[in-house]
């Protein structure tokens, strides 16, 4: 079971692209530590019943600045429940920070979109990128030499502007003590405005279906594993295109939960509004276990506008190693015209 929890919406850097732009004005939210404390026992006694592991990955806005986290993070993990978390890795030059991440974490997500003359001005975060190659190398090492069990990840968002120097940027952070990628195509729901002159063409991903399989070969004589399945690519071929893709059934809560920072539980972050149900209403394991068929209910009574063009990426492939599409992924329609 893997479970998602978006802990606050705020963000130290301006990204054009992102809805917690720190720029944007709207109010902040924050989760309650004090339910993330109770459901968490929930979810170990799950793991115990059902001898399915759990982790807990933290995100945002940017997760690692929220001063209860550290705190949160060793209360789960006595609990037996593996944490991780992704972060735009601003604060990954404080020892003590890495130090932590090091006892504590099962995996980290570094968000990196290009070298330094993309990234820095998408993240609005002067010498963002040499930073991240001191402190992620820094965090590496520090892992290598503590036996440390931390994963090290990294996750491109992908647009028609840095798609060229995709294939270099792998190859540079693959030294870096990475030890998997993953990337998203550009979305256009948070930031509408900047989608149309940044978004992935089909020439984009031409290139992209072209370029995969020799770099996942070069990666993996490096130790990386570049993700992604074959239905991951027919996703974003499908957004280049402007077609819709439905999926019927994509096994919701059986596997993949999404908590956003209103406590809110739902089978992905784009059925929040249609789906979600109060974490409070999940008291015990069986309640757990039981969320598939409440999301099966909700669907059935009111489908959520979202499904009828699938962009979960957990659902669209993305996390897939062996090419192969997963179970939700083989009820896949035929991509349809927007």
């Amino acid at each position: 079971m893997i479970v998602v929890w978006r802990v606050v919406d705020s963000c130290n850097l301006a990204c054009p692209f992102c809805a917690y732009d720190k720029r944007l004005s709207f109010p902040r939210k924050a989760a309650d530590p004090q339910e993330i404390l109770r459901f968490a026992q929930v979810l170990a006694e799950y793991g115990q019943q059902s001898g399915d592991p759990v982790l807990l990955s933290w995100l945002g806005g940017e997760p690692l600045l929220w001063p209860p986290l550290e705190k949160l993070t060793d209360a789960v993990r006595e609990l037996g429940i593996a944490v991780s978390a992704t972060t735009n890795g601003s604060s990954l030059g404080s020892s003590g920070l890495r130090r932590h991440l090091c006892a504590a974490y099962q995996e980290l997500t570094i968000s990196i979109d290009g070298f330094s003359d993309f990234h820095d001005r998408m993240r609005g975060w002067p010498g963002a990128f040499e930073k991240l190659r001191f402190w992620v190398s820094a965090l590496a090492g520090e892992a290598q030499r503590s036996g440390s069990t931390l994963k090290l990840k990294a996750n491109v968002v992908l647009m028609h502007q840095n798609m060229a120097d995709f294939e270099a940027l792998c190859l540079e952070i693959a030294d870096w003590g990475i030890r998997e990628i993953t990337f998203n195509q550009l979305g256009g729901r948070d930031r509408p405005e900047f989608y149309p002159e940044h978004r992935l063409t089909r020439a984009d991903v031409d290139a992209l279906e072209l370029m995969l399989p020799k770099l996942r070969r070069d990666l993996l004589v490096r130790g990386v594993r570049l993700v992604g399945g074959s239905e991951y690519l027919i996703r974003i071929r499908a957004s280049a295109l402007n077609e819709c893709i439905r999926v019927d059934d994509c096994g919701p809560g059986a596997g993949f939960l999404f908590i956003d920072e209103a406590g809110r539980v739902s089978p992905c972050s784009f059925t929040s509004e249609d789906y979600g149900v109060d974490v409070r209403s999940i008291a015990t394991a069986a309640d757990l276990i039981a969320l598939p068929a409440r999301f099966r209910a909700l669907r059935a009574a009111r489908p959520s506008f979202a499904c009828d063009d699938c962009m979960s990426t957990q659902v669209c492939g993305k996390f897939e190693r062996n090419g192969q599409p997963g179970p939700a992924m083989r009820s896949l329609h035929a991509p349809l015209s927007a």
